[in-house]
């Protein structure tokens, strides 16, 4: 209930009315079969306007909900390209993938590669490739953090670009092709499995001999493809 007379009205259209008893704007709302709203209390006199109430509220609740959400884009997602420079190039891309999903989501993304034993002598093979994830993703991000190095590992950060994720989705949207939520839940719980299992240290592990006299050395020989990352790496390092 509004106490104070008068008030400053705006009417159902929006319009400034100007300073009226509060008597009148109530008469004025029930005509219109809206409500009376105090908006600006803290005015002398205060502003009031003819609305509806109940969407006002529901406007209200909404804004907020948008807020929260604009509030989580600002969330790191860090995803870890596995224990080594020898992830397998299809298992990279479904990194990639994950990260272009949290940058349509708004989220950033924190994109580790780790060095095991002799690969930090060969930490451009490293960087490289977080060069060529940053081109691939270009399309909807931009770097915040070039490559940093913490011990064994070098880290970017990418932030979504809002302008370009806009414009892909308004082509959508344009071509028919909505673009569909992400969920966000099932994803990050993909993200920390392969983190989980890209953790631990066992750099060590990298100089372990694998042939005779060794429980990988029995039986027949692996004839699983190679991965070109092995290659390079056995090359440089004279593997």
């Amino acid at each position: 209930m509004i106490r104070i007379t008068p008030i400053r009205l705006i009417d159902e259209e929006n319009e400034q009315v100007g300073v009226v008893e509060t008597a009148e704007a109530i008469r004025r709302a029930q005509e219109a079969g809206l409500d009376l709203v105090e908006v600006v209390p803290d005015s002398r006199p205060p502003v009031c306007k003819i609305m509806d109430y109940g969407k006002y509220k529901y406007d209200l609740s909404k804004k907020e909900q948008k807020s929260r959400a604009s509030s989580k884009s600002t969330e790191l997602k860090e995803i870890r390209l596995g224990r080594s420079i020898k992830i397998d190039p299809h298992d990279v891309q479904i990194r990639v993938d994950q990260s272009r999903r949290f940058l349509m989501a708004g989220h950033k993304v924190q994109l580790t590669q780790r060095f095991r034993g002799r690969e930090m002598a060969h930490k451009e093979l490293g960087i490289e490739r977080l060069h060529k994830i940053c081109v691939d993703l270009s399309d909807i991000a931009k770097v915040e953090m070039a490559p940093r190095w913490m011990g064994r590992q070098a880290s970017i950060v990418l932030a979504p670009d809002k302008a370009k994720i806009e414009a892909i989705k308004r082509k959508l949207e344009k071509e028919g092709k909505a673009h569909e939520e992400e969920d966000l839940e099932a994803l990050e719980a993909q993200v920390e499995k392969q983190n989980i299992e890209a953790g631990g240290d066992d750099d060590h592990d990298e100089d372990r001999p694998t042939g005779v006299g060794t429980k990988r050395g029995k039986g027949p020989a692996d004839q699983r493809a190679v991965n070109p990352i092995d290659s390079e790496m056995e090359e440089l390092l004279g593997g």
